[in-house]
């Protein structure tokens, strides 16, 4: 986290939270069990991921008074909980199809890249006493991750039933960017 200011007690709580849950997701997400599914290994990769963004949600939900990111923050919890729903429905039936060595080694390069960017993005974000910008800054850079993660494995022989989930992630991703954005620059 980069810091100019002096932060107040509050944001520094803010921030020693979100901290310690983007270090959860690095490590819940680099250390998973990957295998040669490449849908198995977006579900142990993504529900890490889902889980971040939800207490990152409930930790800004904590301090925050305005009402269109209270909004946001709810919709991200409700929506990446019945995602997780969704991906550990299908988990062990998709964990069944197998990729070729190749592909696997190919999706998971490009994840390991869109990972490096997302976590630096989130460990760089600025830092400030307004922790309603602050969670924005954080969270764009998640959200983008999920989406570049989500058309990555559609490149992929993928199993069936995690496909719309996919497309559900890509499009609630987007608009979140999109109102989040329109908060940070009103």
């Amino acid at each position: 986290m980069n810091n100019r200011y002096r932060l107040s007690n509050v944001a520094k709580e803010y921030l020693n939270t979100f901290q310690c849950i983007l270090d959860d997701m690095i490590d819940g997400m680099t250390k998973a069990d990957i295998t040669n599914s490449v849908s198995h290994n977006f579900i142990v990769q993504m529900i890490p991921h889902h889980r971040a963004a939800i207490e990152m949600s409930h930790n800004i939900l904590r301090y925050t008074t305005d009402i269109p990111l209270q909004n946001i923050a709810e919709g991200i919890i409700q929506e990446q909980t019945k995602s997780i729903e969704n991906m550990l429905d299908v988990k062990e039936h998709c964990s069944e199809k197998t990729d070729t060595e190749r592909d696997v080694y190919l999706y998971q390069r490009r994840v390991d890249r869109i990972l490096e960017v997302m976590f630096r993005s989130m460990e760089n974000a600025r830092t400030t006493n307004n922790i309603n910008s602050d969670f924005i800054r954080e969270m764009i850079p998640h959200h983008k991750g999920a989406i570049e993660m989500s058309q990555n494995a559609l490149q992929y022989e993928i199993c069936p039933e995690l496909k719309p989930i996919l497309y559900a992630i890509i499009s609630s991703q987007q608009k979140g960017i999109m109102e989040m954005e329109r908060l940070i620059f009103r």
